[in-house]
């Protein structure tokens, strides 16, 4: 199954981070947030992928060009002028790197994919979040439910701290993440062929107009996720998912 990675976004919340560089591009433990996702699917399987791109498109370009040519060891031979490569780290994946315009909604950039994906199911994310969702149980759910799209329900994250009260004291003062109330669109999507057809145009918004069309006729259905998820919005965001990483047991890290 190929997976859609939606990484061609202005990233205006997260300003002081992509003046410089596309959202998917900003860092954690040294590594762009974008290859935190590919490392997830890739641990199960899925290391056929395609980026949508759009802001600073040729920076997340520039960034699988240089981790192609120059992962691993070398041996420069200047006066023959030969370059002798040998093992080194490098994933084992295949990225198309397509251009899906500046302005293109969320549903115009997977529209414009199309040729790409018409021939089977895939798999669909943002490009600036990261979880530990269970993807073999995603598709196997999917699957059984027999709908043209699946989206991925977790809990938000509550943004502020949280107060444990006895009496009128305070007993206890948390400034960890809690589970926030109700169920959102955490992204890691399934979706059909079918649901192409939900896509009309460029200014097509993912969310607001296939996904809700595809609610109301019955074609959506939802993969209940009680595990970790963090999108990364704000700079508080990043420097959350920053002090995880540095742990070294970052929830989302399901990979060896």
């Amino acid at each position: 199954m190929k997976v859609v990675v939606l990484a061609g976004g202005f990233g205006t919340r997260l300003a002081e981070q992509t003046e410089m560089r596309p959202k998917p591009m900003v860092e954690i433990g040294g590594r762009p947030i974008l290859w935190h996702i590919l490392k997830h699917f890739a641990a199960y399987g899925h290391r056929d992928f395609v980026i949508a791109l759009g802001y600073r498109g040729d920076d997340i370009k520039k960034y699988f060009l240089e981790r192609a040519n120059l992962s691993g060891d070398m041996t420069v031979r200047l006066r023959e002028n030969k370059l002798e490569r040998h093992a080194g780290e490098i994933d084992d994946w295949t990225v198309h790197l397509c251009d899906t315009g500046m302005e293109t909604n969320t549903g115009g950039r997977v529209r414009r994919l199309a040729a790409m994906l018409k021939e089977g199911r895939f798999l669909l994310t943002y490009g600036d979040g990261v979880a530990n969702v269970d993807l073999k149980r995603l598709v196997e759910f999917h699957r059984a439910q027999g709908k043209l799209a699946t989206v991925t329900a977790v809990r938000p994250p509550a943004r502020f701290g949280g107060l444990i009260f006895e009496g009128d004291l305070v007993a206890q003062f948390t400034e960890k993440p809690q589970i926030g109330e109700g169920w959102i669109n955490g992204g890691y999507m399934v979706m059909e062929p079918g649901a192409f057809r939900y896509l009309a145009s460029d200014g097509c918004s993912l969310e607001a107009d296939a996904l809700e069309r595809l609610a109301a006729e019955r074609q959506l259905a939802a993969y209940r996720d009680e595990g970790f998820w963090q999108c990364m919005d704000t700079l508080r965001d990043k420097r959350q998912l920053e002090a995880l990483w540095q742990t070294g047991e970052a929830p989302w890290k399901v990979w060896e």
